[in-house]
């Protein structure tokens, strides 16, 4: 027991001696991490002080470069307001000088204004003693002198200008002709034309007799039942393997045409079948006739017309005048309005555009009775055309007054167009007899001396005595004439009744 204990004393004796021991070792481990770490802190600080001493120096210079600098450009500012205050003294004092020397030249001109207004007044003077005794000597007064020098210069420009005016307006005639003829034949020779074959009558080819009485029907019923939906007159005669159309109207001689070609292709001829085909060439003949009107325009380069002028363009395909297909016709004047635009210096597409439309007025459906180019005019302003198209298109049978220059071109290759050879056909006897008609009718009135119907027709000059005729009895005889013409006469157009009145004095020297 005894040793136990002595050994456990044992024990703690060690065990307080070992923790004597590790204490002073800690406590030398620390005073020697202190002391290090005061030494690194010292270094630290060295280091510290060190970076902050070079850091202030760099800053120091730096401020004392930017100082440097900002005083050198106050240093060159300080240099330019000398400058500018050196020069601007220089222009102050010479400013001065001139100053000096106008107001030096002021007082000299008022000096010699005095002068000059002393010597005025003296010329004033004279001037009117020498005017006062002029009008004692001449016996006029100033105001009356200048009214008759005046009126002398008045008198002899006038005569001079008139001779010169005179001698001006033959020279433009005569060039004006010669160069309207020379423009005219170039365009007619610049536009190939074409003849024109157009009748009132189409011929419908069969292939045997026997169709003749299919066509007829029984009791004639099929060909009555044409004849009622296409307004055309049939006529099946002896001529061997032909039937005639006849109508006035040759978009429906064409539905007849197209619709007795299809019954007689089908062999299925009766009255509901007839009804029925010529329902359906109706329909595809206006197509066609849209058809046609669009392939005008895109020929000729016209573009943006409306949808109704389009239509109205292809149905003068089915139309003519005097013998002339109207659509042919159209075409030629829209070519020769555009070259001869092109010739005067104007827009050739406008005068194709017009000389295109001028005729419009031929192919209405409803017929109304009005001048063919007043209806044509009246359709265009509808149809949205431009104004100077409008009146081109009312004034090329000189129904309205022309205002614009396509206007007397289009008139013109009008005329060009219908009175070129081949291009118009008309019986001659009743041409003949119409013109004798026109000029007889004019001659059966009193005080009419001559009558000479011109244009072909279309213009009725009538030369009266000025001895029994007064003006105002000239305005009431073409009134007279033109109404007697429209009551008891049949015309294509219109005719124009010019009465002509004047009075001459003959005498012979001997």
């Amino acid at each position: 027991m005894d040793y136990v204990i002595g050994i456990i004393i044992g024990l703690i004796a060690g065990a307080a001696v070992g923790f004597l021991i590790f204490n002073n070792l800690l406590k030398s481990k620390k005073a020697s991490l202190i002391k290090e770490a005061e030494l690194e802190g010292e270094s630290v600080k060295k280091d510290k002080i060190l970076q902050a001493k070079e850091k202030f120096l760099s800053l120091k210079e730096e401020h004392e470069k930017s100082i440097n600098h900002k005083n050198q450009k106050m240093q060159e500012r300080e240099n330019k307001f000398s400058q500018k205050d050196k020069t601007l003294n220089q222009k102050i004092e010479e400013f001065n000088r001139k100053d000096k020397k106008v107001k030096a030249l002021e007082e000299n001109l008022s000096r010699q204004l005095e002068i000059t207004t002393n010597k005025q007044a003296e010329l004033d003077k004279l001037h009117h003693k020498q005017v006062s005794e002029l009008e004692k000597l001449s016996g006029y007064s100033v105001e009356e002198a200048k009214s008759q020098l005046v009126q002398a210069l008045k008198d002899e420009a006038r005569t001079d200008a008139m001779a010169y005016i005179k001698d001006i307006q033959d020279e433009a005639k005569l060039e004006a002709n010669k160069e309207a003829k020379k423009i005219v034949i170039q365009s007619i020779q610049r536009v190939a034309t074409e003849e024109a074959v157009q009748n009132s009558v189409s011929v419908f080819n069969i292939e045997s007799d026997e169709m003749k009485g299919r066509i007829i029907g029984r009791e004639g019923r099929n060909i009555r039942a044409i004849e009622a939906a296409t307004g055309v007159e049939i006529i099946v005669d002896d001529t061997p393997e032909a039937i005639i159309l006849s109508c006035f109207d040759p978009v429906r001689r064409e539905i007849a045409r197209l619709s007795l070609h299809q019954l007689v292709s089908d062999g299925r001829i009766h009255p509901a079948r007839i009804e029925e085909v010529v329902a359906k060439t109706k329909k595809s003949l206006t197509e066609e006739i849209i058809e046609t009107g669009k392939r005008t325009c895109i020929d000729l380069g016209i573009h943006g017309l409306h949808p109704e002028l389009i239509k109205m363009v292809g149905r003068m395909k089915y139309r003519s005048s005097y013998g002339q297909n109207l659509l042919q016709h159209s075409r030629e004047v829209a070519n020769l309005c555009a070259t001869m635009a092109s010739e005067l210096g104007l827009n050739p597409k406008v005068a194709k555009r017009a000389g295109l439309l001028h005729d419009i007025g031929k192919v209405p459906e409803d017929e109304p009775e009005l001048p063919h180019a007043i209806l044509g005019m009246k359709m265009a302003e509808k149809y949205g055309e431009k104004p100077d198209i409008c009146n081109a298109i009312g004034a090329h049978h000189d129904e309205i007054e022309m205002t614009t220059l396509i206007s007397p071109i289009v008139q013109v290759c009008d005329s060009i167009s219908g009175a070129r050879p081949g291009a118009r056909r008309e019986i001659v006897e009743s041409y003949i007899q119409r013109i004798k008609d026109l000029e007889n009718l004019a001659l059966s009135y009193d005080g009419v001396s001559t009558a000479y119907a011109i244009q072909a027709g279309r213009e009725l000059r009538v030369l009266v005595e000025a001895d029994k005729i007064s003006d105002q009895r000239s305005d009431e005889l073409s009134f007279e004439i033109s109404h007697k013409i429209q009551t008891e006469m049949t015309y294509p157009g219109q005719v124009k009744v010019t009465v002509i009145r004047e009075k001459r004095a003959v005498a012979y020297a001997k």
